[in-house]
């Protein structure tokens, strides 16, 4: 790919016109389909291959992509051609400084898929130790770095800025720095900004301080919108102007942590806590906010991860990436969703949040 000097979509291998995108999955996670090296040899207790970079991260790296190129091998017949990567720093698949982003071009050239990739930092208790220090100057710094230099040290650079993140009911102080550094770094690269919600909540608030911040709205995705549990507030939410994700299709079913695992829990039986979402009322809801004049503010996606995949056998493990174009398509339009309608969800929306006006 060469350089474009007009409106263009970055992706990981370089610009592309928007109108070469095809459908878009505008909320994956392409390195997390495997979580660990287990199908890579596992790691061994000592020795070279056990030495972060050895020869075991070099094996699970192959296997990461290898997986995701498999896939990802359907799309092309349902006419996706391209995928989001919103991994934060640390977590899904990114490691804790971004240089294995490097990977997504492997993926990208293997699978004929067009890759685009974000750049954020997620919940508080998630945070890499360098992002929890950093300032909001330090953090607004490396956020346009990224877009404008390239991540953890590469030269793949960012094509959006997501998924920021809030916690569940309260923005933390560090969770309020980033969104703020996000909304930044958004207006000096003029990128999109994606947020990710948890269960839908601190949306209004999430709008609230990006419009303080001057940031376009239009040019704003309120993630997750699709777990709230009150359609009404989901269209208070796109009343505001900016765009709602309804991007865990698919996901009906997930085990809900606030925090990471404790290193030694202690044994015998636990309790834990966990979510439902129908699609059906999924796609009752996306009916919704058609019915309200909102198909022009609606990205679909599957937030797709292989640590969930055997909580949802039927869509995730079955379907994979093309349950959104097969049996979620059905559902969509047994709820009235017209075939041009989802491809202004899938087409439309997604290449006008990518593109920026000169893309180097």
């Amino acid at each position: 790919m060469t350089d474009a000097a007009g409106p263009a979509v970055r992706t990981v291998l370089g610009p592309v016109p928007p109108d070469q995108l095809g459908r878009v999955l505008h909320h994956e996670h392409l390195l997390s389909l495997t979580p660990g090296p287990w199908l890579s040899g596992g790691r061994p207790a000592d020795g070279p291959a056990a030495a972060p970079g050895g020869r075991t991260d070099a094996l699970r790296d192959e296997d990461q992509v290898a997986r995701a190129v498999e896939a990802l091998s359907g799309l092309r017949a349902l006419g996706f051609g391209t995928v989001v990567d919103l991994s934060p720093y640390g977590v899904v698949g990114r490691d804790a400084h971004g240089a294995n982003v490097a990977l997504l071009r492997e993926i990208s050239r293997r699978a004929g898929v067009h890759v685009v990739t974000g750049t954020s930092v997620y919940l508080e208790a998630f945070s890499p130790a360098w992002a929890v220090r950093a300032s909001v100057e330090e953090m607004t710094e490396r956020f346009v770095l990224d877009a404008t230099e390239g991540i953890g040290g590469t030269t793949v650079r960012a094509g959006v800025l997501g998924e920021q993140a809030t916690s569940l009911g309260t923005i933390t102080p560090h969770e309020r720095k980033c969104l703020v550094a996000a909304a930044r770094a958004a207006r000096r690269t003029g990128l999109a900004l994606v947020t990710h919600t948890t269960h839908g909540t601190m949306a209004l608030e999430q709008v609230d301080l990006l419009a303080d911040e001057g940031l376009d709205l239009g040019r704003v995705v309120i993630g997750h919108m699709d777990t709230h549990p009150d359609t009404e507030y989901v269209l208070q939410v796109a009343a505001r102007g900016v765009s709602v994700a309804f991007d865990t299709v698919g996901k009906q079913s997930w085990d809900f942590r606030v925090e990471p695992d404790p290193p030694n829990p202690p044994d015998g039986e636990f309790g834990k806590r966990a979510y439902r979402r129908s699609d059906h009322v999924r796609a009752a809801r996306v009916a919704a906010l058609v019915a309200a004049g909102f198909t022009d503010r609606v990205l679909l996606s599957h937030d797709l991860t292989g640590e969930e995949v055997y909580l949802n056998r039927q869509t995730h493990g079955e379907w994979g990436y093309t349950y959104l174009g097969t049996a979620f398509t059905t559902l969509l339009a047994e709820h009235g969703v017209s075939p041009a309608q989802l491809d202004v969800m899938l087409r439309d929306n997604p290449a006008r949040m990518l593109t920026v006006g000169s893309v180097g």
